[in-house]
């Protein structure tokens, strides 16, 4: 029986299934969604399933092969996989180069050459042109993925020749599963993780493993709920404090940029490329911050993921304008996408706390 280890996404499994079982994959997979929800492991279930050497394509990937095991360990000849590199964290046109010779020559061990470009987001525009040219002209034994937390900064004529598969986060219930079924947390602490990674098992996952980062992330988010009833001045001031602590959670989740040594301890003596993490990181907390606040103004208590900040958030919730806070919201969102096109980060956090909607009674 054919063993993946993507948990969830129902539907993106049984089209990853039916490639693997009729030996057509896609020609180029584009996977999107958000950082940490299975993207990957997805994709490498899939290279697994093409390179197994089970006679049976139903029992592909079987895991026990020596295909699957070298596929698990990331030294299968057939599978190639690019990530960003250097100062600015992007995929560049010498990656894709070496890459597009690598899918021109025939598979070295298995059925198919394999390539997955994780954060294809961050593939530049000459590295997406070169792309594009081979995906004009696929090679019949061919097999790329695309990973991206979101297609908004790819060409639409990459995209327009890419099957598409939108990865959403899982439920909490999901996650809990996953949790307890890998022994990773029991019960009560795979629900409290669940809560804060958002649907998101990877993230859950490396949460489980450094206790000290949900400190962080509960601090940040403190930090973040106590800045909507402050005044200009005392938001502004907190610019260095959220900028440290985005930047423990990016070492923590392997957003930064890990070609500058070992991660900073400050936003002081980071790069350019871990203060960008940093910021985006920060973003992604203030925006679980805000989605609560906007729970909490409907008076779904139940659907909320800071239980630390319950009855604060319940306080404030009730007092924030709701247009205001849907608005900004969608900004949030606006700043994630604005920072992958190298917005200024420390610019953008400004004017973000700038606008962080006050609770009425706090005016």
């Amino acid at each position: 029986m054919a063993e993946l280890h993507t948990r969830g996404h129902a539907s993106a499994v049984a089209f990853v299934g039916r490639a693997i079982r009729s030996e057509r994959p896609p020609h180029a997979l584009l996977l999107v969604g958000p950082p940490g929800v299975g993207k990957t492991t997805l994709a490498l279930d899939l290279a697994a399933g093409l390179l197994c050497l089970d006679e049976d394509p139903a029992a592909r990937p079987c895991r026990e092969c020596s295909a699957c095991r070298k596929v698990d360990h990331g030294n299968h000849p057939d599978v190639h996989v690019l990530r960003p590199e250097g100062a600015g964290q992007q995929i560049r046109l010498a990656q894709v180069q070496a890459l597009v010779g690598e899918l021109s020559l025939l598979p070295l061990e298995g059925r198919f050459r394999v390539a997955i470009v994780e954060s294809a987001q961050r593939l530049n525009q000459d590295a997406q042109n070169a792309l594009l040219k081979t995906l004009e002209e696929p090679g019949a034994r061919v097999c790329l993925t695309l990973a991206a937390d979101e297609s908004g900064n790819l060409l639409p004529t990459l995209v327009s020749r890419c099957a598409r598969l939108r990865l959403a986060p899982l439920t909490s219930e999901q996650i809990v599963a996953f949790l307890a079924s890998a022994g990773i947390a029991d019960a009560s602490r795979a629900a409290m993780l669940a809560r804060l990674s958002g649907g998101r098992p990877g993230l859950a996952q490396q949460l489980a493993g450094e206790p000290e980062t949900v400190l962080v992330h509960a601090r940040l988010a403190r930090s973040l709920l106590d800045l909507a009833a402050a005044d200009r001045r005392v938001r502004l001031a907190a610019v260095p404090a959220l900028l440290d602590d985005g930047v423990a959670l990016a070492a923590a989740v392997g957003s930064a940029d890990e070609t500058d040594g070992a991660p900073p301890k400050s936003a002081q003596r980071a790069s350019p490329a871990q203060r960008r993490a940093a910021v985006t990181q920060v973003l992604l907390v203030w925006r679980d911050v805000a989605r609560d606040l906007a729970l909490a103004n409907l008076g779904a208590r139940a659907e909320l993921r800071e239980l630390g900040l319950l009855d604060d958030l319940t306080a404030a919730g009730a007092a924030v304008d709701r247009a205001a806070l849907t608005a900004f919201i969608g900004r949030l969102d606006g700043a994630v996408a604005a920072l992958e096109a190298y917005a200024n980060p420390e610019l953008l956090l400004d004017v973000l706390l700038l606008e962080w909607p006050r609770p009425l009674i706090a005016a």
